[in-house]
């Protein structure tokens, strides 16, 4: 439609979106129907008809949160681009590569075999690659290229974990995979190298450190939306999320790698977390500062996970959905002030809450929620990871992570002190707030971080609880937990 209706293209895909995030809200409600990963999943839908064997779509409690998260983030950046990208041509290109990646991570989500989900993880990262690079400049090009060649290196590890499996089992779907490693089908040392390969090129698309040189570059360098749905969005679905499904349905971390696998997941944390809390600390460019501080905030679900506890996988899973809200929003208020001032330099600005109260709003709620300052959602995912990891045993990491949770407090308190505060220079008085249709969606997932704390004790530890049961089988109670019932499968048999 470019050529005839050039005007439709936002206003398609708000539609498109708009309807997603009903359909995912609707399922939700409904509870989610789709079979359960422990008991291998069916290829039949409601209906009875199978589809081609191999290929499998799955929804259940966990797929059907991450599709929410993806559907509220999308929702938000294209309204917030709808004047936003008013300064950059091709505008149609530009919706139809973010449809492209809104669908690759749907699919990423909802695949239930190891191809399909590298299928779709592929889908999802060619359209952010043309995205970091559409503003075509210099810097621009120079950051999808980094991003492209060490995307390509992840896609190619994944793809050879996928051969190993499938030349040792000739299976591709997840549930039955994980059956048949753990009925020792897949030789150990055969496992180890599927295991690590998985590692490095999920851990690459979810940006843990030492993998993550392409995300300091590529999130400055994008337009802001495509920065929110990179930080907010992607590295959680092609990374955590994929991370997830991988080490607890097809590997197995109560198998014979469990262990190594645990202790790699905790350092690989500590060090995210570390690393990315100081680097973000030193950097004047706030674009940048953000994007070190998501490699910080993943290294808080990497050692959630590698506890290898059911409290530990809610944690992490509550926390990355956590990140995608308030990260989300950072970054949209750092495209809005970069309009507002011209410049992304913290030390060249400030006072910026006397000319823009709105986008202030948005920041300080997003800013205190990513601080962990209760009642945030941030607190309480926080305050579960360092409760899961105490009670694992782990009171070391346990230490750095209340540490880094200090730090990252330091970091958003200077933020707000030299961007939001203090006096306001000369060359910026007299300039206004963005248009509400760029500041409504800041602050509408600020809103969200405060009513994600508030409402956990009366609703979101139902759905947290129910995701990390899709994966886990261990929950105290030996039942799914709130409203969706446990799935049977094919044999009758309670999974």
């Amino acid at each position: 439609l470019k050529r005839f209706a050039p005007a439709s293209a936002p206003w398609l895909t708000l539609v498109a979106v708009v309807a997603l995030l009903g359909l995912a809200i609707g399922g939700l409600v409904d509870g989610a129907t789709g079979a359960t990963v422990a008991g291998g999943w069916s290829l039949e839908t409601s209906a009875g008809v199978s589809f081609l064997p191999g290929i499998a779509l799955v929804y259940d409690s966990l797929s059907a949160l991450f599709l929410l998260l993806v559907a509220l983030v999308s929702t938000a950046v294209l309204l917030f681009g709808l004047r936003y990208m008013d300064a950059y041509d091709g505008k149609p290109l530009y919706y139809a590569l973010l449809s492209l990646l809104i669908a690759g991570m749907n699919g990423a989500v909802l695949a239930g075999d190891v191809f399909n989900l590298y299928v779709f993880i592929e889908v999802a990262s060619i359209a952010s690659y043309a995205l970091v690079a559409f503003g075509t400049g210099g810097r621009e090009i120079e950051a999808a290229f980094k991003y492209l060649m060490l995307g390509a290196v992840a896609s190619s590890a994944i793809l050879l974990g996928i051969g190993l499996l499938y030349a040792s089992t000739g299976l591709l779907n997840m549930g039955d995979l994980g059956a048949a490693i753990a009925a020792g089908q897949v030789p150990e040392t055969t496992l180890l190298a599927v295991a690590t390969l998985f590692l490095a090129g999920l851990g690459l698309k979810a940006a843990m450190m030492p993998f993550h040189a392409w995300l300091p570059d590529a999130h400055p360098s994008a337009p802001a939306p495509i920065s929110a749905m990179l930080s907010g969005l992607l590295i959680k679905t092609l990374g955590i999320y994929a991370l997830v499904r991988i080490l607890y349905v097809v590997i197995g971390m109560d198998g014979a790698l469990g262990a190594p696998l645990q202790t790699l997941l905790l350092v690989l944390g500590c060090v995210s977390m570390v690393g990315g809390v100081l680097l973000a600390l030193g950097q004047t460019d706030l674009k940048r500062l953000l994007a070190y501080s998501s490699i910080s905030q993943m290294g808080f679900v990497l050692v959630a996970l590698g506890t290898n506890t059911w409290l530990g996988v809610a944690a992490g899973i509550y926390h990355a959905l956590n990140h995608a809200l308030f990260k989300s929003a950072l970054f949209l208020c750092a495209g809005s002030l970069e309009r507002i001032t011209g410049t992304r330099d913290i030390t060249r600005m400030g006072g910026i809450a006397r000319i823009a109260p709105a986008t202030t709003v948005g920041a300080i709620g997003a800013s205190l929620s990513i601080a962990g300052v209760p009642p945030f959602n941030g607190f309480w995912s926080k305050l579960l990871i360092l409760i899961a990891l105490f009670s694992a045993g782990l009171p070391i990491v346990g230490a750095i992570a209340a540490a880094t949770a200090v730090l990252t407090l330091v970091t958003f308190v200077k933020v707000q002190h030299k961007v939001l505060f203090g006096a306001l220079p000369d060359r910026l008085k007299g300039l206004k707030d963005v248009p509400a249709s760029m500041s409504l969606p800041v602050v509408a997932l600020a809103l969200l971080c405060l009513l994600g704390g508030l409402l956990w004790p009366v609703g979101v530890q139902d759905l947290v609880e129910n995701a990390a049961a899709s994966v886990r089988t261990d929950h105290p109670t030996n039942e799914a937990p709130g409203r969706y019932r446990r799935m049977v499968n094919a044999e009758g048999r309670q999974p």
